[in-house]
């Protein structure tokens, strides 16, 4: 099977619910949102990728074939989050998009010290998000390639 026929898995960690519902929206235009999981802190993204805590016992195969997130979670931050995830070889290799309010280089220059894969400033508009979306959907997703290879 390949993968444009497969289920898209998309873990999706982001404390906003009005932003989580526009990614949402533009992931289905797309046709993106097969197998999407929301979670809105940092502390759950690692229960949930480790099986930990209140996703204690849960299956971690497959893993997710992207990981969409937020800079700015509660409990934990995402550059908490990457350090983990990029710091385990069980998780080292799921690809991580960053989508931050954040235009502070020093948050980018670290999120691609730590292994991120693309950082994206969060759009302003529902357009923009949706052209982000369809942009990762191709190269990430469909094609199984990373944006630039």
């Amino acid at each position: 099977m390949s993968r444009v026929d497969e289920a898209v898995e998309i873990l999706l960690v982001e404390d906003s619910a009005a932003d989580a519902e526009l990614t949402v929206r533009a992931l289905k235009k797309h046709g993106m949102v097969n197998e999407l999981t929301w979670l809105k802190d940092g502390a759950e993204a690692l229960d949930f990728l480790f099986a930990t805590g209140a996703h204690a016992g849960r299956d971690t195969s497959p893993r997710p074939r992207v990981l969409l997130l937020d800079l700015h979670l509660p409990r934990l931050s995402g550059l908490e989050v990457l350090r983990q995830l990029k710091g385990d070889e069980r998780t080292r290799a799921i690809p991580v998009v960053v989508l931050t309010s954040s235009r502070e280089s020093a948050d980018v220059k670290e999120c691609h010290a730590l292994g991120v894969d693309s950082c994206i400033t969060k759009p302003v508009s529902f357009d923009e998000l949706v052209a982000a979306t369809g942009q990762l959907g191709l190269s990430w997703l469909l094609l199984g390639r990373t944006p630039g290879v």
